[in-house]
């Protein structure tokens, strides 16, 4: 008996929740923003967390001999496949990132260029 007194009342609550639950609303549904079908990735948020322990906030941080990035003179097309493939002492991206994300973070790295 007394564990159906202490069970009660948690019944109860459970049935109040749900029937509260169930009731119409009377305000009308927000409507959904419409989302792009692929969003741009952010190359600069990136950047941060894939190149600036090397390359600094800056892109002027030059460690393990990385370059300058605010002096740099190549192509997108030739910075797109450095980060992709790698060189020297710089890792290879590929793996790590996708083709969009490669693309946004040297669209970022050559903003920082003088």
């Amino acid at each position: 008996m007394k564990k159906l007194m202490l069970l009660l009342p948690l019944f109860a609550l459970i049935w109040a929740c749900a029937d509260a639950n169930d009731k119409k609303s009377t305000k009308p549904a927000k409507k959904e923003k419409k989302v792009a079908a692929v969003d741009k990735p952010d190359g600069k948020k990136i950047f941060k967390i894939n190149c600036v322990l090397c390359h600094g906030a800056d892109g002027k941080l030059g460690v393990n001999g990385s370059k300058d990035l605010t002096a740099a003179t190549i192509s997108r097309d030739e910075a797109i496949t450095q980060v992709t493939k790698g060189k020297g002492l710089m890792a290879a991206y590929e793996a790590i990132l996708s083709k969009e994300e490669i693309e946004a973070v040297v669209d970022y790295a050559i903003s920082l260029r003088k």
